[in-house]
C-alpha cells in the first residue's frame, strides 16, 4: 500500500505520517523531499537545464521519475508500506507520481490535507519557521493548486488533532 499525504507546507502531513507509521503494521515515511536534496547537491548550475533553474528541486526534470523509481526500489526492496508526505502542487508531477505509484502498487490512496492560510501560518511559526519564508511564500499557490479534482479526498485539518486526522484516514482505508 502507499499512502500519499499532500498538502501545503504546514498542513500537517508529517505529523500524520509520523502517526500512521506507528498504526500501520510494516509501513515506513518515504519522502520525495530527499530525492530533491540529493538532487539540489548532485547537479551543478551550469549543467541544470533553463526549466530547472527555478527555487524548487521539483522543477528538475529527474525528481519526479526518481521519486518514483525510489518508492519502487523500496517496496521491492524492504517490503513495506509507503507513508508520503509530500507537496506538489504541480498537477502534471501529482498525475506522473500519482501514475507511478498506481503501476507500483494498486493500492495506493491520495489525500488533500487542507486548512486556512491562516492556520498554516500559524503552523509554519509553531514548527520554527521564518514569517515570510519560502513555505510562506509557496502557501497561496498551494492553496489555489489543492482546491481542484484531481485531490479528490480532501480532509480538513482546520481544528483537528493528528489522532482525529488518522481515524479519518484509516476509515477511507477500509471502505
Amino acid at each position: 500500500m502507499i499512502i500519499m499525504l499532500n498538502g501545503a507546507y504546514g498542513v500537517g502531513k508529517t505529523s500524520v505520517a509520523e502517526r500512521l507509521v506507528e498504526i500501520i503494521e510494516n509501513a515506513m515515511i518515504f519522502d520525495p523531499e530527499e530525492v530533491g536534496f540529493m538532487l539540489r547537491q548532485l547537479i551543478p548550475e551550469n549543467v541544470k537545464l533553463d526549466q530547472e533553474k527555478t527555487d524548487n528541486f521539483q522543477d528538475y526534470i529527474l525528481w519526479k521519475t526518481l521519486t518514483v523509481q525510489v518508492a519502487e526500489q523500496i517496496k521491492d526492496t524492504y517490503q513495506k508500506h509507503l507513508i508520503v508526505p509530500m507537496t506538489v502542487f504541480n498537477k502534471e508531477y501529482l498525475q506522473f507520481i500519482r501514475n507511478g505509484f498506481e503501476k507500483i502498487d494498486k493500492d495506493t490512496f491520495h489525500f488533500c490535507l487542507t486548512a486556512t492560510q491562516d492556520t498554516i501560518h500559524d503552523r509554519l511559526i509553531e514548527r520554527g519557521e521564518t514569517e515570510g519564508n519560502w513555505c510562506f511564500q509557496q502557501t497561496t499557490k498551494c492553496l489555489q493548486a489543492f482546491d481542484d479534482e484531481m485531490n479528490e479526498v480532501k480532509i480538513d485539518t482546520e481544528k483537528k488533532s493528528v489522532e482525529e486526522l488518522v481515524h479519518e484516514i484509516l476509515l477511507t482505508l477500509n471502505q
